[in-house]
């Protein structure tokens, strides 16, 4: 059964397509992106996931591989150069996401549809979850997850995808701001009966060409199986 919680997207009216082109700047910075196949991919998430210190559980490969074996998913990490060792290159922050359907058999999964199915459209509609991902928190700041999350909707949109959620936690404020200034809007809150930092907080992006066009990071990716 779905947590109680209040929709907030709108029933009708839309931001105009495009409204946001002229607001598009280019970055000084190139960020390095790799692109991982599933396998390699998870094995890298369990190893950058022990330095973010936010997250009390950890991913195991195994938790990864069992998630997206099944659907269609993206594993995509930034690395950038120690300061100290300038050859150096280390995994700095990361992004997982795989498609959200609307009839899911997996409890955790069919949980997250019944309480979004009153917020977003899955009839007839591609949806890409946002399942993990952040940045190591003495390299945040400097625009890697933004790097990242614009390849992210390049590759959604290639893929036919709709519409990107997120779900994060009332307490990371950081994350939520980050969101925001992504463009993110909250289509739902869920208070936590005893615990507000606990409450959820769920995101929503709807996709197309003006997304796109609002990008402003200048991007290398490498893809590795």
């Amino acid at each position: 059964m779905a947590s109680a919680g209040v929709c907030l997207r709108p029933t009708a009216g839309r931001r105009a397509a495009g409204a946001e082109g002229r607001y598009h700047f280019v970055m000084s910075a190139e960020y390095l992106i790799k692109q991982y196949g599933l396998d390699q991919g998870a094995l890298e998430i369990q190893y950058i996931e022990e330095f973010f210190l936010d997250f009390p559980r950890k991913k195991t490969a195994a938790e990864v591989v069992q998630r997206l074996s099944s659907r269609d998913h993206q594993i995509l990490m930034a690395e950038a150069a120690l300061p100290e060792e300038p050859g150096t290159f280390v995994p700095v922050s990361f992004k997982v996401s795989h498609e959200l359907r609307g009839a899911e058999t997996d409890p955790k999964l069919a949980d997250l549809v019944a309480q979004l199915e009153d917020c977003v459209e899955f009839d007839g509609r591609r949806v890409l979850y946002q399942w993990i991902g952040g940045t190591r928190s003495d390299w945040r700041g400097q625009g890697h997850f933004r790097a990242l999350t614009e390849e992210q909707e390049v590759w959604a949109l290639e893929n036919g995808f709709d519409e990107l959620v997120v779900k994060t936690k009332n307490r990371f404020y950081e994350m939520r701001s980050t969101l925001a200034q992504l463009r993110f809007d909250i289509i739902r809150f869920v208070q936590h009966p005893t615990d507000s930092g606990e409450s959820k907080v769920f995101f929503s992006k709807r996709l197309g060409q003006h997304v796109i066009d609002t990008h402003r990071s200048r991007r290398s990716v490498v893809r590795s199986d």
